[in-house]
């Protein structure tokens, strides 16, 4: 039905095993993501705010963005991102977990990493991104996500999944 710069939007027909028939829409996301959850010396994870269309209104999200290929190792797209959206690069870079975006309509995958150790770098942000560096606490994301002001999918994953590791130790 449509073909985008990153998204393919298709009409499926279904058929199912008691005849029944029904039409439904799916969004194939070409190459994937990764995203980051990055943490610096001082324990505070860094965060990028910025204008997302879809919701009309600034969110405030984990670095993420999508991988050049099909073919790009997820860990070398994760690194990219970071530096471009944050500024920063990851010494120590470490998948925490693959989510899918929104099974019921999408096939989006997004591997989630963990970055620690990190050291300045310069961003190098996309033509028409306007983001904002931040660094919050976990426990004020982790409340932030309970307020419902965090509700990107990516970032609440990531986040939990951190809070998580952090309760293991």
């Amino acid at each position: 039905m449509y073909r985008g710069s990153i998204l393919d939007i298709y009409r499926d027909h279904m058929v199912w095993e008691n005849g029944h028939t029904e039409d439904w829409d799916f969004v194939s996301h070409r190459n994937g993501a990764a995203a980051i959850v990055a943490v610096d010396n001082e324990g505070k994870l860094l965060m990028v705010r910025q204008y997302r269309n879809a919701l009309e209104r600034e969110t405030l999200e984990i670095p993420a963005g999508a991988r050049d290929s099909v073919n790009e190792d997820t860990a070398v797209c994760a690194a990219r991102e970071l530096e471009e959206e944050t500024g920063f690069k990851a010494g120590k870079l470490e998948k925490i977990m693959s989510l899918k975006s929104t099974v019921a309509f999408c096939d989006e995958l997004i591997d989630v990493y963990l970055a620690t150790e990190l050291t300045p770098g310069k961003t190098h942000f996309d033509p028409g991104e306007n983001i904002r560096l931040e660094r919050h606490s976990l426990e004020e994301l982790v409340d932030k996500i309970f307020a419902c002001e965090i509700q990107d999918g990516k970032t609440v994953a990531g986040i939990l999944a951190y809070a998580a590791l952090c309760a293991r130790k």
